[in-house]
């Protein structure tokens, strides 16, 4: 696996303009997803729909992924080249997959984060509150409005 990362282009992308990252992400693969950062894969890359590898995380409640790729914007951050509070096409945070989709674990690594903003809104003016609420996430909730 190694060799072909060092062959091969890190942060190609198919037709929904997804990279290998993305795929990890989504899939929870926390060992992929931390060789790929390791080799330098963009962890902010966006693919069709604006999405980053943390929404993806995030929306399937994937916490070590979610985890690692918090740690890794933590040195970005440092650099001023992330953010947490990054939007989809739909306007949708990942702090709004998490929340939407009743992911307690990761909702609470991501309210753990300086300046999380969880008035954010969506296309539809909908915040993770609102998305929790009415999936009814009463934990997520609970989590949401102690914060």
């Amino acid at each position: 696996m190694t060799n072909l990362l060092n062959d091969h282009h890190i942060d190609s992308k198919d037709s929904y303009r997804r990279t290998a990252l993305h795929l990890a992400a989504e899939g929870g693969h926390e060992a992929v997803a931390r060789l790929l950062v390791k080799k330098g894969a963009d962890v902010n890359g966006t693919g069709q729909r604006g999405q980053t590898a943390l929404h993806l995380a995030a929306e399937g409640g994937h916490e070590a992924v979610v985890e690692l790729l918090l740690a890794t914007d933590r040195r970005l951050l440092a650099a001023g080249r992330v953010d947490v509070d990054s939007k989809d096409s739909d306007g949708r945070t990942p702090l709004w997959c998490a929340a939407g989709n009743g992911h307690e674990a990761v909702v609470k690594l991501l309210l753990a984060k300086d300046g999380i903003d969880l008035n954010s809104k969506d296309s539809y003016e909908r915040t993770p509150l609102w998305w929790a609420a009415a999936n009814g996430h009463e934990a997520v909730v609970k989590l949401l409005l102690e914060k």
